[in-house]
């Protein structure tokens, strides 16, 4: 079967229908899900079926990745669509949702918008959906914005680490949270905020508990307080990306136990990395919030097995070398930001199974909430009748090691190099076509641009 072409039907012997893996065939019809027949059931393959016979590999619904930075327009030389999905498609991620920075110009008006729509256009093999962004004083934006179809917006409570995407203060929050109510949006936020004034760095640069030390967990917590409140003021849905400490899931825990219509992600960083095997002068480990200690990283599992943490993404957010400032190692100076979308599925697999996380659970955090955050639940991120055929056919239980030479994003530089992991790969399908397999991409991008209807009474995960 040529990479590109129409898959008419899925067979294998582990497919993933609800909690259980069993023998079956997913017949597709114009991109979507027509129907999912047993193994033993009559199945007829017609004259011209394309029928894609993957033996016992597991095939589920392809990853929905909430939380990726493309970069592009304005930051090309960090990533771009071309690169960041076909890094994608090679992970069996079939939907990403691209964040507001670090393009220039940022996402932040309708007229931003349009053109990271033209800078899209023919470069992804990939579905792409857009998030835009609250600044301040860009709260006239946002319903035009919303109409033109983003699937929310993400703001920051301290600097962004760009000052093209500068962070709200608190008036900016209650007009923007007064424009959204009623819309069925959502506002993201990085939630870190500075609760005294920074002081001069007094340890060394080079050691990561100096950089650890700069970021406590306070930061959060205080933030999520913020959060919190307006979440149950205003009953706009909000959302905290990337939780990095485990201390203020109590404050998320008692808004929702109060009402407040919020959801939390965390990282793959955050769940696989610990601060204290980073060594000195890896910079590739650096982001923002911090990676913390291995108890703290724990909690985060407990958590997710409880239900109080919603889904796991990549926040993939690559740069050029020179800025992690490798030949100093100075974790103080480093851009913040780790490249993970390739890897996501095998990474929380390997983590994941070893914690009693089943793949019905995999199919929940990596596919199903994250289309429900982004207004995609309704044809994203479910193996049904009606969905688009977007698959991952891949085989947990084989390792593979990650090498220079099997990345795809832009930039190779990342903590993952050289760890062993399991879950492979084989195939990705998007839409019922055939983009990626074994290391090979389609010819030609076939991916499109998601625009999200609005809705006015849009369901809470």
């Amino acid at each position: 079967m040529e990479l590109g072409s129409a898959v008419s039907a899925v067979r294998s012997k582990r497919v993933l229908i609800g909690d259980e893996l069993r023998p079956a065939v997913i017949v597709i019809e114009d991109g979507k899900i027509h129907q999912i027949v047993s193994h033993s059931s009559r199945f007829s393959e017609d004259d011209g079926c394309e029928v894609l016979d993957v033996g016992d590999s597991v095939v589920m619904p392809g990853i929905v990745d909430c939380h990726v930075h493309v970069n592009e327009p304005g930051r090309t030389s960090w990533e771009g669509f071309w690169t960041a999905t076909r890094a994608a498609a090679a992970g069996g991620v079939t939907t990403i949702v691209d964040m507001p920075l670090n393009s220039i110009p940022p996402t932040t008006t309708l007229s931003n918008f349009h053109e990271k729509l033209r800078e899209a256009t023919g470069q992804c093999f990939v579905d792409t959906a857009f998030w835009g962004g609250v600044i301040p004083s860009n709260q006239l934006e946002l319903r035009p914005m919303i109409q033109a179809g983003v699937a929310g917006f993400k703001c920051f409570l301290i600097h962004s680490g760009v000052d093209e995407f500068p962070h709200v203060v608190d008036y900016d929050l209650h007009t923007a949270m007064k424009q959204l109510q009623g819309t069925g949006s959502v506002l993201l936020f990085h939630a870190e905020r500075e609760v005294e004034k920074p002081t001069e760095e007094t340890g060394d640069p080079s050691q990561y508990s100096t950089f650890l030390q700069s970021r406590p967990d306070i930061m959060e917590t205080e933030a999520i307080r913020i959060v919190t409140e307006l979440c149950l003021q205003y009953q706009v849905r909000c959302h905290i990306v990337h939780l990095s400490s485990a201390k203020p899931l109590e404050l998320i825990q008692k808004a929702r136990q109060a009402g407040a219509p919020l959801t939390v992600e965390t990282t793959h960083h955050y769940l696989s990395l610990c601060a204290e095997n980073i060594p000195a002068g890896a910079t590739q480990f650096k982001c923002c919030p911090p990676i913390r200690g291995s108890i703290n990283r724990e909690q985060l599992w407990s958590a997710l097995k409880a239900g109080q943490i919603d889904m796991v993404v990549s926040d993939h957010s690559p740069c050029t070398p020179d800025l992690k400032k490798l030949d100093s190692g100075d974790f103080t100076q480093a851009w913040g930001g780790i490249s993970s979308l390739q890897f996501g599925l095998p990474l929380f697999w390997s983590s994941a199974s070893k914690r009693g996380f089943q793949l019905s659970d995999v199919v929940k955090l990596l596919s199903r909430k994250t289309a429900q955050l982004c207004g995609l639940d309704s044809r994203k991120g479910s193996l049904a009748p009606g969905y688009d055929a977007d698959l991952v056919v891949w085989d947990p239980e084989r390792e593979f090691e990650i090498q220079e030479g099997s990345i795809h994003h832009k930039n190779k530089l990342t903590p993952y190099l050289g760890l062993s992991l399991h879950g492979v790969v084989c195939s990705t399908i998007l839409r019922g076509r055939l983009v990626y397999r074994d290391g090979i991409f389609c010819p030609k991008p076939l991916g499109t641009h998601l625009l999200i209807p609005p809705k006015t009474n849009q369901a809470q995960l």
